[in-house]
């Protein structure tokens, strides 16, 4: 029996042997691969065409979606900041070896609010005489959007266009919930705050269905207006063609003014071989983005003051992970760096979210305040700055927005499940409480709220709603009444937030920077980006080594793989403050 227990001991311990090798070697060939992914070599020719592929990710901080959960599906391509991305743009407008810009918005990975700043970015470009040329196999209304801004838009002979104007699809899983017996209490304050109606309804209310239609035209009127004074037809000509279903191959887009030219990639290589000087398309010579960014975007070491952008991109969480989401302690311990650190002059504050936690909004929020009393803060609002969102960087010193963004949503709630006559309904199951006290099981899920209980919680909704206004009436020097006007709940376009006063500029990133820089009487300044981009290696052994110290906490947390939508039911005592869904128009 010793015998067998010493052959056993003996093999197992060679299969952990053996394993822990393999895991290793995988990781190490995994690490290699990804590495080597992230770390192109930057060459440059010094005569280039800039040629920007826009089906490359284009994203708020660039993070790549990693997860070690995720491992089998992991993507080795990684994201461009947007920041990198304009700033590489801005750049080639000084660059005599940069000889024009090629777009290419087939299959574009990017946000609206990214291609409005990418935009505005190419329309700079043009200002300093260099030409814009856009291709495409087919134009959506995003791509055209983009491409439009082009000296010359091409499209491929047998192209198509799939211009319809934007819209978006609202889910609503009241009746199914129905059926399995399950019931939602929707406990909020603002009748435009359609946050969990998905559960409490099987139809838009009037209310949600009109702020949903005016940020609709809203988003909308920013494209056609733009698109339109780009090209030689109105935005009135643009509806109407689309709502008539005109816009259907390369010959209609051609008739109508919408492209320049339908050529084939030959016939587009041979224009491109006249505008570079050179007789064969083997000739012409390109700078990928990420390749000219990489050469041409770099600090000044001879100068010393800078001006930080502070990312808040994400949901607003309690705690989790802080690559993915924005925690509540993490970023005002940022905060509270920048604000001992005597080189940075100024910040902006990026916001690109929807919300979340209430709790984790005002600790942000406090924490950017302190900040406030030693430095200028100001606020640029990428595709979401709503509800937690709008929270956190209203009391900024100044607000620049685009036009696209989605904020405002001054409202609060809470969504209170009762999943136990589902559990009876549909699984048979019966559930039942012992408490010390009368509403000991209120928030345990398995039983509907009391009126009493309803009253509580209304209370609770109602304090935090009262302390949201006045927080955005001190920031926006408005009346409580006024903001109250233009809270309960409503979602509105960047541009709608100029006309009501919860904005103050429409603009980019580089607008706030520029913005920034004035304020604090800078006119040579480095930028220190936090926190820094994680490649897909870094994100990978930060969660498998457990992170630097300001992460630990975030990262053994783990990242909650479910919808987001769901998330709310994770905690249904907490009190929020979130926009209803994310958008996809």
């Amino acid at each position: 029996m010793n015998n067998f227990w010493k052959i056993f001991l003996a093999a197992l311990l060679a299969c952990l042997v053996a394993f822990g090798l393999f895991f290793f070697i995988m990781m190490g060939s995994l690490g290699a691969a990804i590495a080597g992914g992230a770390s192109k070599t930057a060459i440059v020719p010094p005569q280039s065409i800039l040629k920007i592929d826009f089906s490359a990710p284009i994203s708020e901080r660039g993070q790549s979606d990693f997860s070690i959960q995720n491992i089998s599906n992991l993507s080795m391509e990684e994201g461009m900041p947007l920041l990198t991305a304009v700033q590489a743009i801005n750049k080639a407008a000084e660059d005599p070896g940069v000889k024009f810009i090629y777009l290419n918005t087939d299959k574009m990975a990017t946000s609206m609010s990214c291609a409005e700043e990418l935009r505005q970015a190419l329309a700079k470009f043009r200002e300093s005489g260099k030409p814009v040329i856009a291709y495409a196999n087919t134009y959506d209304n995003l791509s055209y959007y983009l491409a439009s801004v082009a000296d010359k838009v091409i499209i491929n002979s047998y192209g198509e266009a799939m211009l319809t104007g934007v819209g978006t699809n609202i889910t609503f899983f009241k009746d199914l919930l129905d059926k399995l017996g399950v019931d939602m209490q929707l406990i909020r304050h603002g009748k435009y705050k359609a946050a969990g109606e998905q559960f409490t309804q099987n139809h838009l209310t009037p209310e949600n269905r009109e702020q949903n239609q005016v940020l609709i035209n809203s988003i909308w009127a920013t494209l056609s207006e733009e698109i339109a004074a780009s090209r030689d037809f109105s935005a009135e000509e643009l509806n109407s063609w689309i709502d008539n279903l005109e816009l259907l191959d390369a010959q209609t887009l051609l008739d109508r003014g919408i492209v320049d030219q339908a050529w084939y990639k030959d016939e587009l290589e041979n224009y491109l071989c006249t505008l570079f000087d050179v007789k064969e398309a083997k000739d012409l010579k390109f700078a990928d983005l990420e390749s000219y960014a990489l050469a041409k975007v770099k600090p000044d070491s001879k100068v010393k003051d800078k001006i930080a952008v502070l990312y808040a991109d994400g949901e607003i969480v309690m705690d989790g992970n802080a690559d993915s989401n924005i925690v509540g302690d993490d970023l005002a311990r940022k905060f509270k760096k920048l604000q001992q650190d005597s080189s940075v002059k100024a910040v902006v504050f990026r916001v690109n979210s929807p919300g979340g936690s209430a709790q984790a909004a005002e600790i942000i929020n406090h924490a950017m305040l302190n900040l406030k009393q030693y430095k200028p803060v100001i606020a640029s609002y990428g595709g979401y700055a709503a509800s937690g969102g709008y929270w956190i960087s209203s009391n900024a010193d100044y607000i620049i927005t685009d036009n696209t963004c989605l904020t405002g949503s001054i409202g609060v709630f809470s969504l209170v499940p009762n999943i136990g006559g589902g559990l009876d309904k549909t699984l048979h199951i019966k559930t039942a409480s012992v408490g010390s006290n009368k509403h000991t099981d209120m928030m345990n899920g398995m039983r509907k709220l009391d009126d009493a209980e309803v009253a509580y919680m209304q209370k609770m909704v109602e304090n935090i709603y009262t302390a949201f206004t006045s927080l955005v009436s001190r920031g926006r020097h408005m009346s409580v009444e006024q903001v109250d006007e233009i809270g309960q709940g409503r979602v509105w376009t960047g541009r709608d937030a100029l006309t009501i006063g919860l904005a103050d500029q429409k603009g980019s990133l580089m607008d706030a920077i520029n913005y920034a820089a004035s304020v604090a009487g800078l006119e040579k300044y480095n930028l220190m980006v936090v926190p820094e981009h994680k490649s897909m290696f870094a994100q990978m052994m930060s969660q498998m080594m457990g992170g630097d110290e300001e992460d630990d906490i975030a990262i053994k947390t783990g990242v909650k793989q479910i919808d987001q939508l769901l998330d709310i039911l994770d905690d249904p005592q907490m009190i929020y403050a979130r926009m209803p869904y994310f958008y996809e128009f």
